[in-house]
């Protein structure tokens, strides 16, 4: 490589570097210095065919800048370039990327586009990762974004799609993407993402390559895997079930060979309950118990015995009819009668128990029941610039960081996109119960917090209720974003928004502007900019607690909301107690009988 100063006039801009195709270059932060000290970093070029023409592989906004300088009249002298041998593509490609990627880092479709192009010039991932300075599995993660149709490969490259949602997609047969892009195209219609999306993929049952106890290598079903090649899932479940229950019959021959008295196989519609069981040794006739989740999870418990077993062998008694019973014991009538008498017995030391009963109904919000029917209230619209704006909002963020916590405390998947319904089933609400009375009070009211606000209805009267007794202040939350301005559209409503921020002059100067010029106002005047004076901690009226409309037409729904929560708390507020003399109230028992009377 060497050094020389060349003339403008020739040198070109090479079909090698990165960013040739695109519009010309923003070059204001450069050309005030381009114009009082001229180009000093050379400029990497390499001949173009004769002695007397060069284009350039890096160094394309210097060049624009010079030549803008030279339009304008200023120097238009010869550039400092340093010279590439001839006709290595390849490294004039390199030699592009790796000067962009210090300057600014380019979108990873765009990484790719050029790393494509390295692969079909020879090199391989492991030589453009050391070229790069990155691992060798973060350039196979840009490369396979080249199994992605190009309309999900664009709109990522626009940031319409998520990194989360490219991973999970890249687990897509074409055809799938196909039917996932039709969704993300339909305004009316709602297209899965993150967590959500693998589960449609895979039709709610996703199971992990993680989960086979079978040698891999030997698999012969097919198996995807994602973008970051760290999560690999089967693409066939009956595939995999068949040679999961295979090495399982082949793991329970390896148990009883090796002297265990049994071995029992759990179904996937029940599980194993350790307090059911007890810990004892092969040698006293323990057995293993195999408990299969529907998630291809296997999980061996080595030596135990059923409680009753474990009792018959303490005692030395057995029972020979245990195992031949004629008929049951009682019938419908008297298991019905006994049943609801335990049930009265236990409602009644359960209602005296506090300390329970917060993590029963903790553990009925979470799981559901015969008598509960439990929904978690969804964070998304059919309109995507509503759910991005919901996703993307603080309230989300902060919550987010409490429903993590609740899920690591309770031992759930952490890409559970919700605490409610996102246990385990296998573990059941026993099981779930267990865990809540391990947890300390101050740790169940918050576990309480998160779910009672999944399940919290959107746009109810409870949400004004609660937001009035909670002083909730949506200027904590919620700043003007695109989705808001878009979706204003009614101009007398404009006018009055514009009027909040801007005061009633400048408001009705601009009664009559096109409604995109009002709103342009309106930003202007919340972010500070074109010279507007900034309006600070500002909501539109429907959002504010209490809420309030505009016009007299109506039409609104947090103001209907507010307004059937209003009258109901008048309708309850309750009348002075009358009062009562002191023997009265000490005769009462418990403490809710006091607050009765």
């Amino acid at each position: 490589m060497q050094l020389e100063n060349i003339d403008l006039a020739k040198l070109s801009v090479s079909p090698a570097n990165m960013r040739n195709a695109k519009k010309p270059p923003d070059i204001s932060d450069i050309l005030p210095s381009v114009r009082v000290r001229g180009v000093l970093v050379p400029l990497l070029v390499r001949p173009n065919g004769s002695a007397d023409s060069f284009e350039i592989v890096a160094g394309r906004r210097r060049y624009h800048a010079a030549t803008t300088v030279a339009e304008e009249g200023g120097s238009d002298g010869p550039l400092p370039c340093a010279i590439l041998e001839e006709g290595d593509d390849a490294a004039a490609l390199e030699a592009s990327l790796i000067e962009n990627l210090v300057r600014e880092n380019p979108d990873e479709v765009t990484q790719w586009e050029q790393f494509t192009q390295l692969v079909k010039k020879g090199r391989k991932a492991s030589e453009i990762a050391d070229t790069f300075g990155m691992d060798e599995k973060t350039v196979g993660r840009i490369l396979a974004l080249g199994n992605l149709l190009p309309p999900i490969r664009n709109a990522y490259r626009r940031e319409e799609i998520d990194a989360a949602t490219v991973r999970h997609l890249t687990l897509a047969s074409k055809a799938q993407q196909k039917a996932w892009l039709a969704l993300f195209k339909d305004e009316e219609a709602y297209a899965p993402r993150g967590s959500q999306l693998k589960a449609w993929l895979f039709g709610g049952a996703s199971i992990s390559t993680s989960a086979a106890i079978f040698d891999m290598a030997e698999f012969k079903g097919q198996v995807v895997s994602d973008l970051f090649a760290e999560d690999g899932y089967f693409a066939d479940a009956d595939q995999f079930w068949e040679a999961q229950t295979a090495a399982i019959e082949t793991k329970k021959a390896a148990y009883l060979e090796d002297g265990w008295s049994d071995v029992q196989v759990i179904p996937q519609d029940s599980y194993f309950q350790t307090w059911d069981h007890e810990k004892t040794t092969k040698r006293k006739g323990g057995r293993v118990y195999i408990d299969v989740s529907a998630k291809g999870e296997v999980t061996f418990h080595e030596g135990y015995l059923t409680a009753k077993e474990a009792r018959v062998r303490e005692t030395g008694q057995t029972d020979s009819k245990a195992d031949k019973p004629a008929r049951p014991e009682i019938t419908g009538p008297m298991a019905e009668y006994v049943d609801l008498h335990r049930h009265a017995a236990v409602r009644c030391e359960l209602a005296a128990s506090p300390y329970v009963a917060l993590r029963v109904m903790v553990a009925h919000a979470i799981c559901g029941s015969p008598l509960w029917n439990v929904k978690a209230q969804e964070q998304r619209s059919r309109k995507e610039a509503i759910t991005e704006s919901i996703e993307t909002s603080v309230a989300e963020a902060r919550f987010d960081e409490r429903r993590r916590a609740v899920l690591a405390v309770l031992g759930f998947d952490a890409d559970e996109p919700t605490v409610t319904l996102g246990h385990e089933t296998r573990n059941g609400m026993s099981g779930l119960l267990l865990r809540l009375l391990d947890v300390p009070d101050a740790v169940v009211m918050e576990i309480l917090g998160v779910v009672m606000a999944e399940t919290l209805a959107a746009g109810s009267e409870l949400v004004e209720t609660l937001g009035v007794h909670l002083d909730v202040e949506m200027v904590d939350y919620w700043t003007a974003d695109e989705a808001f301005f878009d979706f204003v559209r009614d101009r007398e409503v404009l006018t009055a928004l514009l009027g909040e921020v801007g005061g009633a002059s400048i408001a009705a100067a601009n009664a009559s502007e096109k409604t995109k010029t009002v709103k342009g106002i309106i930003s202007d005047h919340l972010t500070g900019e074109n010279g507007r004076a900034k309006q600070e901690a500002w909501v539109p009226r429907w959002m504010a607690f209490p809420p309030s409309a505009y016009t007299e037409r109506g039409g609104v729904g947090t103001v209907a909301a507010a307004e059937r929560a209003k009258w109901l708390m008048e309708e309850d507020e309750p009348s002075e107690p009358e009062p009562q003399d002191a023997d009265e109230t000490a005769s009462t028992t418990g403490e809710a009988e006091r607050i009765a009377a």
